[in-house]
């Protein structure tokens, strides 16, 4: 069902400190470089920043082949969904829902 978690996205508030930041990290350029989100890839690892996201906290996206199924199965298991799957360009989706306990588990379309 799920293929791993690769992509750890944050909430930021002034993405150019936080893409001077990263970028002196991770020691890369970012991939994708726009108002609404800048991605960087480290092999298989990427490390998103979201000046429009969710503000609880970074998100970790477990990938998987069909979001929407993936949700059937996690509300099936006793999930309840947190956010409906969306397309956030170019056909990938993401999803998130929470388990029993309140734990958000993010999905992303591999």
């Amino acid at each position: 069902m799920t293929s791993g978690m690769r992509t750890f996205v944050y909430p930021v508030t002034d993405l150019a400190k936080a893409k001077a930041l990263w970028r002196a990290f991770l020691g890369v350029e970012p991939y994708a470089d726009a108002p609404y989100y800048v991605g960087f890839r480290v092999g298989d690892q990427e490390v998103g920043l979201d000046p429009h996201g969710h503000k609880d906290g970074p998100r970790a996206y477990w990938q998987v082949a069909d979001v929407p199924a993936a949700i059937e199965t996690l509300v099936a298991a006793g999930a309840v969904v947190y956010e409906e799957a969306r397309d956030v360009g170019g056909g990938k989706l993401i999803a998130s829902v929470k388990d029993a306990d309140g734990n958000v588990i993010a999905l992303a379309s591999a």
